[in-house]
C-alpha cells in the first residue's frame, strides 16, 4: 500500500455469478448478491471492504442471471471513487474457473477475491496486513462451523494448513474456508491444471491443495467476529439481524404523531401515518409510506413501499412492494421481493411466513 495516497497496489475481484438456487423463488428473477441488507445490496458490503483497504481497481465477475442489473447498479464505480470493470462467466463452472477469467485484469499484481454473497463483520483489513507481512503464496480466512460437510474445510497442524478438502464426508476439522482469498498470479498456472469435480466445477479448494502438495505456503487466520454466507433464506435473515444490530439511530423527518424508538434508520421522504409504531433496530428506505402499521425489530423495508394495517418483524421487504392487511396478522421471518402486492381476503389466518419473488401478487 502507498502510505501517502492510501492506495493499495493490489487489485480486487468480486464474484457476482451463481444461480442462487437456495434462495428461490427470489433468485428466479433477482441476483442473489443484489438482495438488500439494511438498504444496501449484499455485494456492496464486499465492495466497501475492498475500498477500506485502499483498492481502487476492481473487477466484478457476472453470470447470465442479472448481469445487466449488476452493471446498472455499480456502473463504472465513480459513485464509490473506484474503477469497476466486468468479466462475464458464461456458466457457473466454479470459483476457480471464475478466477481464471481475470488473469489479464490482474496482470502482475497480487489480488483479493471476495464472494459477493458473503458478509464479514470486521471487514478484511487484518487479513490484508497478514498477507503482506507473511509473504505467503495465498492467504485465506477460516471460521469454525457446526456443519463442516457443507464447506471447503482446512485441516491445521502446528499453525499451518496441511490439507484442504471440499465438502468432506468425514471432516477432520471444523474450520471452513470463507469467501475471501488473497492470491498471487501463480494461482493461474495451478488452475490451468484442474479438471472439473463431480459437481462439474473447477474447485478453488483443489487448487489450494495442489499448492500445498508442492510445498507452497497458504497463510490463514481464524476470523474474529461473525461471518455469513447469505445463500439461504435463514442465513440471509440472520445476516440482516446482525447488520441491523450495527445501526445507529438516524431519522430523517419529524414523526410527532407516531412512535419511533430505538436504533432506527429512516431515509428521506418517509411518511409515517396514523397509529404506526416503529421499534428498532430496523431500516426504512426512501419514500416509503407506513400507515397504522407496526414495524418491529430486525426489519428492513426498502424504498417506495406502502404498508397499511401490517404487523411485521424480523423480515426483509424489498423496494416498491405494497402490503395491506387487516391488522390481525403478523408477518415474521419473511423475505419479500420487489414490487410484490399482498392484500387480504376473508380466509386470512393469524400468522404467516412468506418467501415471495419479485412482481408477485398474493391474496391471502
Amino acid at each position: 500500500m502507498d502510505l501517502f495516497t492510501g492506495r493499495n497496489e493490489m487489485k480486487g475481484v468480486i464474484l457476482h455469478g451463481g444461480s442462487g438456487t437456495r434462495l428461490r423463488p427470489l433468485t428466479y428473477t433477482d441476483v442473489k448478491q443484489l438482495l438488500p441488507l439494511a438498504g444496501k445490496p449484499v455485494s456492496e458490503y464486499a465492495l466497501l471492504n475492498l475500498i477500506e483497504i485502499g483498492i481502487r481497481e476492481i473487477n466484478i465477475i457476472v453470470g447470465e442471471i442479472g448481469k445487466k442489473e449488476v452493471q446498472d447498479y455499480y456502473g463504472d464505480g465513480e459513485k464509490w471513487g473506484v474503477n469497476i470493470s466486468y468479466t462475464h462467466q458464461e456458466a457457473p463452472l466454479g470459483i476457480a474457473h471464475a478466477i481464471s477469467l481475470v488473469e489479464d485484469f490482474v496482470d502482475d499484481e497480487n489480488f483479493v477475491v471476495l464472494l459477493g454473497d458473503n458478509y464479514f463483520q470486521n471487514g478484511i483489513s487484518s487479513m490484508n496486513r497478514s498477507f503482506a507481512e507473511l509473504g505467503t503464496d495465498a492467504y485465506v480466512a477460516l471460521t469454525k462451523v457446526a456443519n463442516p460437510s457443507r464447506f471447503g474445510i482446512a485441516e491445521v497442524s502446528n499453525g499451518k494448513i496441511i490439507k484442504i478438502e471440499e465438502k468432506p464426508r468425514n471432516p477432520r476439522s471444523d474450520l471452513a474456508i470463507t469467501g475471501a482469498y488473497f492470491l498471487r498470479k501463480s494461482i493461474f498456472d495451478v488452475i490451468k491444471e484442474l479438471k472439473p469435480s463431480w459437481r462439474g466445477e473447477l474447485e478453488i479448494t483443489e487448487a489450494f491443495q495442489i499448492m500445498l502438495d508442492r510445498g507452497m505456503k497458504i497463510g490463514y487466520s481464524v476470523i474474529e467476529g461473525w461471518w455469513k454466507d447469505t445463500g439461504t433464506v435463514d442465513e440471509f435473515l440472520d445476516c440482516n439481524r446482525m447488520v441491523l444490530d450495527t445501526l445507529k439511530r438516524e431519522v430523517s423527518g419529524n414523526f410527532a404523531d407516531s412512535s419511533v424508538s430505538g436504533r432506527v434508520k429512516i431515509e428521506s421522504g418517509v411518511k409515517i401515518m396514523g397509529k404506526t409504531k416503529v421499534l428498532g433496530p430496523c431500516y426504512i428506505g426512501k419514500n416509503t409510506i407506513l400507515q397504522d402499521t407496526y414495524v418491529g425489530p430486525y426489519s428492513s423495508i426498502g424504498p417506495n413501499c406502502k404498508l397499511k394495517n401490517v404487523e411485521i418483524e424480523d423480515s426483509v421487504i424489498m423496494d416498491g412492494s405494497s402490503i395491506e392487511l387487516t391488522g390481525a396478522e403478523r408477518i415474521r421471518e419473511s423475505l419479500i421481493g420487489s414490487n410484490v402486492i399482498i392484500k387480504p381476503n376473508d380466509f386470512m389466518g393469524l400468522g404467516m411466513r412468506l418467501i415471495i419473488g419479485r412482481d408477485s401478487r398474493l391474496e391471502i
